[in-house]
């Protein structure tokens, strides 16, 4: 399988890191254009297409090997083998953070660093945790895509963009969303909503930023905190943003935060 028009790769810039940017369900690479010009100069850049989205080869879409997200882990770390140079830093919008965990444990110490935007670990309330949606949320918006998979996408895509006084993002989201095939977007949306990775955060060593938006549907900041609370070496950075997607609607503090911690691998030297 040819990995580059698998994933549609594209690299760029270059550095002596490599950030490996992906995105997160409805999206594609180009989701993270406000983003890039803040790196590109100053590090290798390796963008994808998660196998069922963008610009990827839907050919190779195995409805199998895609009915967890280590499937889609382990298309990463084939990317990352094959793409990166010197230290590894994953950059993960909302649930390719947790693709990003999995891909981890494959090759532990193969990554150097995660910078989680809006992730979330488990979407679903329990006793003892706050994902921010009960069971039933989950199930009916389930049930919802299932029977109307573009009306849900036309409707919800810019109440998850947020960005109020930016139509336009809350529009290309929802061309995104819509342009996805709708059964492999289905069969993503339960993955990506029933996951339970709560033990596969617990302890993980690998220094990380967590961006969350201080007002996030999706994920809401008892979300950052909790993973703040289980990974050692993580910092958690709130971002003063209404949506989901901080990394389109507010780049500059996105930029900003990133950037500080970046800057141990900004100045490895690889020979």
């Amino acid at each position: 399988m040819n990995l580059q028009h698998r994933n549609n790769i594209n690299v760029m810039g270059e550095g002596p890191a490599t950030l490996v940017f992906s995105h997160g369900f409805g999206c594609d690479q180009t989701m993270w254009g406000y983003l890039l010009p803040h790196f590109s100069s100053r590090f290798k850049v390796v963008l994808y297409d998660l196998v069922g989205a963008g610009q990827s080869d839907l050919s190779a879409y195995d409805r199998i090997k895609y009915d967890s997200l280590a499937g889609y882990a382990a298309d990463l770390k084939e990317i990352i083998d094959q793409y990166a140079s010197g230290p590894v830093v994953l950059v993960g919008h909302s649930v390719s953070a947790m693709i990003g965990v999995l891909a981890d444990r494959l090759d532990p110490g193969r990554i150097a660093a995660h910078i989680m935007i809006g992730p979330s670990p488990c979407y679903i309330d329990s006793h003892d945790y706050v994902g921010g949606f009960t069971l039933e949320d989950i199930h009916s918006l389930l049930d919802t895509l299932d029977s109307n998979y573009l009306g849900w996408s036309s409707s919800m895509a810019p109440v998850i963009m947020g960005a109020p006084g930016q139509p336009a993002l809350g529009e290309a989201l929802t061309n995104s969303f819509c342009s996805t095939e709708p059964e492999i977007a289905k069969q993503f949306a339960r993955v990506t909503f029933m996951s339970d990775n709560r033990r596969d955060v617990a302890g993980l060593t690998t220094p990380t930023l967590i961006l969350q938006s201080s007002d996030d549907l999706i994920a809401p900041v008892a979300v950052g905190q909790y993973l703040h609370e289980q990974m050692p070496n993580s910092t958690l950075s709130l971002v003063a943003n209404v949506g989901h997607c901080p990394h389109m609607s507010a780049p500059s503090a996105c930029s900003e935060a990133m950037n500080t911690f970046l800057s141990p691998w900004e100045r490895v030297h690889v020979d």
